[in-house]
Parts: C-alpha cells; structure tokens; sequence
C-alpha cells in the first residue's frame, strides 16, 4: 500500500517488483517453458486494480496506494527507490549532500523531455515541488507536509504565507541544477523524495487545464508525464490504456500497450480473469485454497503491510486508555487470521512490520499477552475503565466503525471482532458503516483533531503498505506531533496518559534526526513498544514473509519479466525494458 497516507489497503496491482524482501531484480522466469519473444503484435499486457478508477493520476494531489500504481508508470522524481530498496538517482545523475545534512544538490540527466517533447529542467522540478505544498493543493491531499515538510519553509507554504518556496529553499540555479534547503537533518530525506508527492509535472498542461488536466493526459499524442508510459486513452469507468514514452529518458518498455482494466471488487476482478479477459488478478480471500491449484499461474509474495482497527482518541469511550486495551486483549487474532483470512496472513501486534528496518523481534502484545489475546486481563481492564468514566454496559457508548465498501472480508473481519467484544466484553452496541475507498481516505485525514460531533471518525477499520524502508514512516509519520497521518489523534488529546505519549513522540523525533545505521533503528523501538502498549493502533495481521498473504495473485503464464512486490510499488522504472509477452 502502496499506502500513501494511511489508507485501506486497497491491494496494488498484481504485476509488480518485490522490493521488500526478496531483494532480487526483476526479470523473473515464464512459466510456459520458453522465453521467445512474442511478436510485436502481441506485445500488449491486460492488468487490473479493484477498484472503480485511480482515485488521481496527479502526483501532487496523490493519497492512496491505488492511484500511486498508476503515477509510478506515467511520472518520475529526481531519485527512485531500486530493486533493493536503495535510493538511486532517476532524473538527477547525481547528487551531493552538504556536511550539515541540510542541502541537497542534485544534478540533472542531460536532454531530459516530458511525454510530448517538451524539455524538461530544473525550472521544472522545483515548480512540482512548490506546487505539491501550495495551499490549493496540501488542502486536497493533507499529505504535501508529511513527505515535503523537511525542506525549508514547507508548512509557511501550506498556509500561504510563504508565497513560493522557489528562490528560497527550492533553487535552480542553472537548467541542470535543482538545490533544496532543509530545515532540519534526517535519515530519510532522500526516500521521501522518491514518493510521488514530489514527482515532476509539465506546467503548461496545469495551466491550461487546472486541476482537471490528468483528464487530458491523452491529449497532443501523450502529454504532462515523464516515466516509461503515456496515456493513450482514458474511460475512467472501464479502463486506462497506455504505450511506451519515446521520449522516456532511459530504457524503454519492450511492450506496445498496457491495459489497466478497473473492477468494484476483488470478485469481479477474479471473475474477469477466469474469462480471460485480463492477464492478472488478485485473489478473493476465499478463492485462496482453489487459486493455488493453478500451480503455472499463482504468485505469492511477502506484502509490508499491516491491517488495524484504529480508534480516536478524541472520541469517546476510546480516550480512556484501559478500555483501549481492553478491546485489543479482547480479541483472538489468531482465530481471526485463521478464520477470515484463511490462514494467508500472520496474526501481529507490531506497528512496524517484518522486513522492514527498525522491525523490533522482540516486541510484545500489551501487558505480554499473545496475539490469541487475554479475555481475563481484557475484563478486568474493561471493569476498570467503565469505572474511571461512570458507565455501565447499558450506558456504555455506542461504537460505529467505519470500513472500506466491497469486501467482503473486511465485513467478516469487524463481525468476527464484534462477536469476541460481545463475547468476552459484553459490548454489544456496535454498528458498521463503510464507505467508498477516496471517501474512507478523506474520512480518515478528517479525523486530525477532531471528534466525532466535528466530523471526525470514531474507529474505523484501515491499514498501511509502507511508502519507503524507514521505521519513521511507521512512527513518528503516523503518531509524530503534528503529523498529518496523526488520525488518532496520538499524544493530541486529553486522555489521562497523554504526557506519556507526547514523550514516544520525543523519542520517535529524536530518532528521526539520527544517522542511519542500526543504532537509529534501535532507538525506535522503546515507542513503538508504547505505542503498541497504548493500541494506538490496534494492528490485526500482517502478509508474512513467506510464500502466503494477501500477496496471492493468478497471471497468465506466458507474461515474462516480473517478480512481485511487497510494497505495492511498480519496479524500478527501468525495469519495464525486460517485461514482455512471450510466444503462447
């Protein structure tokens, strides 16, 4: 997922490079037995997402996994994230890092163009910045600050009282030269970078069409992007086709056509694929076991993500911290990964998954429970909370969770969860309400300080895909003082074990600004045990890094060339050169 802020794991397209832990490159072998190249004709590759469309195709305005997968193919930024997960330049050639940590120069490829020819410079780059943390643009994606707020300046430009970044902290001294000024040293400055956020766009389309101009992506033969595709045509209902870029910067794609095709549900999709009317698709939680028999054409792959309840902590019951813990213990996550997900997916209290850097092994449940729960220490929690805050069962307060519409195993997910709360808590005033994935992502940004009565989510059923191989997109991205993705509100509330969070936050920051190495990793996890020991997030399962999880997927045996990724992020851009189909 790819999650882009914290989102629903809406599942990224089955075609994709393993980054996480496989770390191999991609060009994986066919199943059909040969490698020959089919003829041109042939060379045209039938993907698909479920979900309805790509909620936007501008990196600027970008939240959510799903619309990351198709900006990753049509977009590019001055660095790229490789096979390995090590930062490499993409457009910039190269770059250098002032001995404060706080100056980044990067020098650009020569002759770089956009899609339709038009040159691209430094002049570009930094207007794609300063336009991704204009006020017009940060209002509509609440993210520009959680990737760009490092440079100089950034939040004044969000608020509109720094008129422009460029010639301040955004400098383009010459057409190949882009010089960003940071207003504090990290570890992790260069792989926000290789987010979308900061991607590269072609001003002349923007200003000719304003925030509609990915609609006219198509127009004068494929315009506004730089990566290895063009749009060549977009129905925003069944489907986005796109070709090669000819005036992509480096190794061209081998294929003539890739044709993205949208379904409302992992089922349709599934259905679609047994038609043979796509070359990919995802595999419906109860599909799995029959899937597998389809030795030529299943795919697994580790997935760095995790699935979580998450509560605000403005909203009541849940800004009391036992009856937080009380839920959590409450549940048997393993009966849950067993029962609902079909054994796919491994029951976890971590907040940073396995296989990421600063993963702690040796963190624990709270009060050391296992991931099979603690129904004893869950009612006696639950007993003393309903105390602190003068309820009874029958005046406990309602719940209402919020969760992803079409999916069926999110909906057997909270009913399963609501069972054991009624079981084990004797709650049993909860309700669900789901909404449609932009709508939930929106739902969930709009939680940032509020309760319920101003707008706000009360518990919602969500998860995150990592964005970039830091334990600070796990941390201190979404539980930091004044972090967008604080949709919990951590550490901003009035609960009575506030002043404990506020110090994890102290501790996730100080570790931010640490060099890398193994002891910055390590420092995270005293906070991320808080963290955990608050149910800031209550995480429920996470693909695990074996050959299982929701990283199943069928494709047609005679696609050539790509290995499966755990991020939820396309390849290396350059490595669509080596994907083709092969003679069938």
């Amino acid at each position: 997922m790819r999650s882009s802020k914290k989102i629903p794991l809406g599942l990224p397209l089955t075609v994709l490079c393993l980054l996480a832990m496989l770390f191999t490159a991609c060009g994986g072998s066919s199943a059909t037995g040969t490698t020959a190249e089919a003829p041109t004709s042939q060379q045209t590759l039938r993907l698909s997402i479920h979900n309805p469309d790509f909620p936007t195709l501008d990196p600027g305005q970008e939240t959510d996994a799903v619309s990351a997968e198709g900006i990753y193919l049509l977009f590019t930024g001055l660095v790229k994230l490789d096979d390995n997960l090590k930062i490499q330049p993409q457009l910039a050639q190269s770059y250098d890092v002032s001995s404060d940590r706080l100056t980044y120069t990067f020098h650009l490829r020569p002759n770089l163009k956009f899609s339709d020819g038009t040159p691209l410079t430094s002049q570009d780059v930094v207007y794609s910045i300063d336009r991704a943390l204009s006020p017009q643009i940060s209002s509509l994606n609440g993210v520009s600050l959680t990737y760009l707020g490092l440079i100089k300046d950034a939040e004044g430009r969000t608020k509109g009282t720094v008129k422009s970044l460029i010639n301040d902290s955004l400098l383009a001294p010459d057409p190949n030269t882009v010089i960003i000024k940071l207003n504090q040293a990290t570890g992790y400055f260069l792989e926000t970078l290789a987010y979308p956020t900061s991607y590269v766009v072609e001003k002349s389309v923007i200003d000719k069409w304003g925030l509609k101009w990915t609609d006219h992506l198509s127009d004068n033969g494929g315009q506004g992007g730089d990566g290895p595709f063009k749009v060549q045509n977009y129905n925003h209902t069944t489907a986005i086709t796109l070709v090669p870029n000819a005036n992509y910067e480096q190794k061209k794609p081998q294929l003539q056509k890739l044709i993205i095709s949208f379904f409302k549900t992992t089922e349709a999709q599934y259905q679609a694929y047994q038609a043979n009317q796509v070359d990919s698709t995802s595999v419906p939680t109860e599909e799995f076991q029959q899937a597998k028999t389809r030795t030529s054409e299943f795919r697994t792959f580790p997935s760095l993500g995790t699935y979580s309840l998450e509560m605000n902590y403005l909203a009541k019951p849940f800004d009391n911290i036992k009856i937080r813990q009380a839920f959590e213990l409450a549940l048997n996550k393993d009966v849950i990964a067993q029962d609902v997900f079909k054994g796919a997916d491994t029951p976890t209290c971590h907040i940073v998954p396995a296989g990421m850097p600063g993963y702690n092994p040796h963190l624990t449940c709270p009060f050391g429970a296992p991931t099979s729960g603690d129904p004893a220490k869950a009612k006696q929690l639950f007993a003393e909370g309903l105390q602190e805050e003068g309820f009874t069962l029958a005046t406990f307060p309602s719940i209402t969770i919020t969760s992803y519409a079409n999916s069926s195993t999110y909906d057997n997910a909270i009913t399963t969860a609501e069972q054991m709360w009624k079981n084990v808590l004797g709650v049993t005033n909860i309700h669900e309400t789901t909404l449609q994935f932009g709508q939930l992502v929106q739902a969930e940004s709009n939680t940032v300080g509020k309760t319920p009565a101003q707008g706000g989510l009360q518990m919602w059923f969500g998860g995150w895909l990592a964005d970039y191989p830091d334990p600070q997109d796990w941390l201190t991205l979404q539980f930091g003082l004044g972090s967008p993705n604080n949709q919990v509100n951590y550490g901003q509330n009035n609960s009575t074990d506030a002043a404990i969070q506020q110090q994890a936050q102290q501790q996730m920051a100080a570790a931010d600004v640490m060099p890398n190495g193994a002891a910055r990793y390590q420092a995270y996890y005293v906070p991320e045990q808080q963290a955990v020991n608050d149910v800031a997030w209550l995480p429920l399962i996470q693909s695990p890094s074996t050959n299982t999880g929701p990283g199943a997927a069928l494709r047609k045996p005679y696609v050539y060339g790509i290995v499966d990724n755990g991020v939820g992020e396309f390849c290396d851009p350059n490595d669509w050169a080596n994907i083709y189909v092969t003679v069938h």
